[in-house]
């Protein structure tokens, strides 16, 4: 043995090979953290003048390659200085380089994924072999960064300019056979032989058959392009990266111009340009929000482990009671994640909907690539339509998705306890009806709660896990775990109007319709929403979208629940529509008119005549700021999310942040309502909403963040915990 340490070992195998063997025995995973780099250095330190090395291998023990670098330990580094944080860039590369200059040919064997620090690892190998279970990319920009460890100057160097643009600015996972393609990999064996047939491709360099001085003279010389591919490369590539990035992802484009800097440049000084692009993505707002985000779903991901280890229902068959697209779609991603589902219900065309949705989203996954014909056919027959209650005596939950009308809920769900199993679960997919109401129907509520999937199903990644308050904790961590297993986002909330997610939304339609009723242009608003805060569309396009008659239903039912904030006196934009016939989307009308295109795609325009509806309701037209466009629709939003947090509806700013951008589409650039507000700083926030207070007490700070913003506290303790 050369080296044995806590995350790195290194032995010399019979044919004079050196194994340096990444294998954190403290984590079930390995990444560079600082003790890792340090065994690492002193690897390297053993290896360069060893007599009895010829080449050396880098291997893993892990099912996973190496996941990257250790995130969380950029809480500290990020909140320090420029210059410090350079000073650890520097640090850090000497590692990676000395594994690069060792004095022999190198390999690396990839059994796994080696996303971001782990591919930068291997792109410093002069050969890379994989297996088929490998995937590789650097997907720093979806934080908001650069690669910092080299991986961008080195990839162009490896790949071409172009390839290393695709691969920089989209950030994905990709497998073997798109990295063998373009160059990344020098091979694609099993698993079973990976490691021999790495060893013998390195002996093959010693025998001189394979010139790896070659290999690593060209990586570390500038890029191979002549000045006009250069500036056609680099110019086009830059335009359709920014027009496709948009302003609030500035590391897609950094990316880009990180690699035209230093073009001209040998590896040993690009590197160091990386440095300084790496230094100016770091300390940005989108750089702090998008590292929490992904600290968050480790949060999401962590609690559904929890869960499944404490389920007492393993969920193995179910049933959705309600078909249609709703239910289609329920059923699909249950039997897609290999759950059975029986899809019932009293209406033979329902279930033909329903049937039919199913199958088109297998049939998308089929086309893209996703799935094999046989995964399709075995899933699409995996959902069994049923208008018999007989096929649910033996199911192990029922997800309950009828008509959103209480009466209706109660009858079904009284119904169907009574011919399920004493031990399965029932979960109603209600948007706004109180679990708690919804239990007095029931003979056995510990064994029932909310779970609240987001239209398009298959898209929306949250599930709103809603506890009753006589909901069982092992009701709900089965449901947890189901939600998990059904490729879902879980986030558990307590039962009230509205749950989590529509509570905090309609606050925020609260803030637009009145800034309609004040004389805004609700175009002007929808466009400030989307493109400046980030949004996927404003509130207008977003009501259109859910449909006037949901929205009007669910806002009654929010005036209801908390009628000193959200009831109102007076006729608002939505009830304008509603009393029109402009249901939105779904009748062809709403605040904008919709169509269909040649290729029948959805079109939407600004129609006049809701121009002149609104003139019922809305003062004469007035120009207003951006930023008060911004504060009026969102303060309400805010001061609603920071009440359920105080009130125990959600568990922490983490989840809540979740639900809002795996729920709503939050701008995931912005992290999510808790962690804006840090961004923003407390104070102020309550210095704006005083401003606002005039406007009815949806816009009241509360006391809690009167207290934080008096002690000067924040939601995360530090940047990024």
């Amino acid at each position: 043995m050369i080296f044995e340490g806590q995350s790195i070992q290194c032995r010399l195998r019979d044919k004079g090979v050196a194994e340096v063997c990444f294998d954190n025995k403290n984590e079930s995973v390995n990444k560079f953290d600082r003790a890792t780099l340090n065994e690492w250095r002193q690897v390297n330190e053993l290896l360069k003048d060893h007599k009895e090395v010829k080449a050396v291998m880098a291997t893993s023990a892990k099912p996973v390659f190496i996941v990257g670098a250790d995130i969380t330990e950029f809480n500290e580094l990020f909140a320090s200085s420029r210059e410090e944080l350079l000073g650890w860039l520097v640090e850090a590369n000497e590692v990676f380089s000395g594994f690069e200059d060792l004095p022999y040919p190198t390999a690396v064997a990839i059994d796994g994924m080696a996303l971001g620090g782990g591919l930068e690892m291997c792109l410093t190998c002069d050969f890379r072999v994989a297996s088929p279970k490998a995937q590789v990319g650097l997907p720093e920009s979806k934080l908001g960064l650069v690669p910092g460890f080299g991986g961008s100057v080195r990839l162009a160097r490896i790949i071409g300019a172009d390839n290393a643009f695709e691969w920089l600015s989209t950030g994905k996972a990709y497998k073997p056979e798109k990295a063998l393609a373009v160059g990344v990999l020098d091979a694609v064996v099993d698993s079973e032989h990976l490691v021999d047939s790495t060893e013998q491709m390195l002996l093959d360099a010693v025998e001189g058959k394979l010139d790896w001085k070659a290999r690593r003279a060209e990586k570390k010389a500038p890029l191979q392009l002549n000045k006009t591919e250069a500036t056609m490369s680099f110019m086009t590539s830059k335009g359709y990266i920014a027009s496709q990035a948009g302003p609030h992802y500035p590391a897609r484009v950094r990316g880009v111009q990180l690699i035209e800097d230093s073009a001209t440049m040998v590896l040993e000084d690009a590197i160091k340009a990386e440095h300084e692009a790496f230094a100016d993505m770091a300390q940005t707002e989108q750089a702090s929000s998008l590292i929490q985000l992904f600290l968050n779903d480790q949060v999401l991901k962590k609690k559904a482990k929890i869960a499944a280890k404490t389920a007492n229902v393993d969920v193995k068959n179910a049933t959705v009671l309600g078909a249609g697209i709703m239910g289609g779609g329920i059923a699909y991603q249950s039997a897609s994640r290999g759950v059975p589902a029986i899809m019932k219900d009293i209406n033979p065309e329902a279930l033909e909907q329903g049937m039919d949705e199913a199958i088109k989203l297998f049939g998308k996954g089929l086309k893209y690539g996703k799935i094999s014909t046989e995964k399709m056919a075995k899933g699409i027959a995996s959902i069994k339509p049923t208008l018999s209650y007989d096929e649910i005596k033996h199911t192990d939950i029922v997800v309950e998705a009828v008509v959103e009308n209480p009466k209706v809920k109660e009858s079904v769900l009284k119904e169907v306890e009574s011919l399920m199993p004493e031990d399965a679960i029932i979960c109603s997919n209600t948007s706004t009806i109180s679990i708690d109401r919804l239990a007095k129907s029931l003979q056995r509520p510990e064994k029932f709660c909310g779970m609240h999937f987001f239209n398009p199903v298959h898209k929306m990644p949250l599930v709103e896990i809603i506890r009753g308050e006589k909901t069982s904790d092992e009701t709900i961590a089965s449901v947890v775990a189901y939600a998990s297993k059904m490729g879902k986002s879980p986030v558990v909330v307590n039962d009230c109007p509205g749950f989590f997610v529509n509570r905090v939304l309609f606050p925020y339609f609260g803030g637009f319709t009145k800034l309609v009723r004040d004389g805004a242009d609700f175009q002007q608003v929808d466009k400030v929403m989307s493109k400046k805060f980030g949004w996927p569309m404003g509130p207008a396009y977003l009501l259109d979208v859910v449909g006037m008659d949901t929205g009007r239903h669910a806002a009654e039912v929010m005036a209801e629940g908390f009628p000193d904030r959200m009831s109102k006196d007076e006729k608002d934009a939505i009830d304008v529509m509603f009393e029109n016939d402009r249901y939105g989307q779904k009748t062809g009308s709403g605040f904008y008119v919709y169509g269909k295109d040649k290729k029948g795609r959805t079109t939407k325009e600004a129609d006049p005549k809701a121009y002149e509806l609104l003139k019922e309701i809305a003062t004469e037209s007035k120009d207003f700021s951006d930023d008060e466009i911004i504060a009026r629709t969102m303060l309400p939003m805010i001061i609603e999310t920071i009440r359920c947090l105080e009130e125990g509806i959600i568990d922490s700013p983490a989840e809540g942040d979740m639900a809002l951008i795996y729920g709503l589409g939050f701008p995931p650039f912005r992290g999510g309502v808790f962690k804006y507000v840090d961004s923003q700083g407390i104070d102020t926030i309550v210095e704006l909403a005083k401003k606002y207070q005039h406007l009815g007490k949806a816009y009241e700070p509360t006391a809690g963040m009167l207290d934080m913003a008096k002690d000067g506290k924040k939601f995360y303790q530090s940047d990024l915990s």
